[in-house]
C-alpha cells in the first residue's frame, strides 16, 4: 500500500457529478490510497458508497462534518 490520502472538494456539485469526480480521481490512484470526498449534496452519502461497492473500493467512514457530507474511502484492487 502506498498510503496516499487526498481530499476532494466537491461542494456545489449535484448528482451524479460527485460520483463522477471520485471515479475520475480513483482511476489515477493505487490500491490502498485513500480519498476523502467533501460534498454539499446529501445524496453523496448513498451514491459514493454504492459506487464503491460495485467497483471493489472500501468506505472507511461516511457522515456529516461541519455542515458538509463526507465519504472517506480506500481504493481497492482493480
Amino acid at each position: 500500500m502506498s498510503g496516499r490520502r487526498e481530499e476532494l472538494d466537491l461542494r456545489g456539485l449535484l448528482c451524479p457529478l460527485p460520483v463522477i469526480r471520485v471515479q475520475d480521481r480513483v482511476a489515477g490512484l493505487a490500491p490502498g490510497d485513500e480519498v476523502i470526498a467533501v460534498c454539499s449534496d446529501p445524496g453523496a452519502l448513498n451514491d459514493i458508497p454504492a459506487w464503491c461497492k460495485i467497483n471493489g473500493h472500501f468506505v472507511l467512514w461516511k457522515g456529516e462534518r461541519g455542515g458538509d457530507y463526507v465519504v472517506h474511502l480506500r481504493v481497492g484492487a482493480a
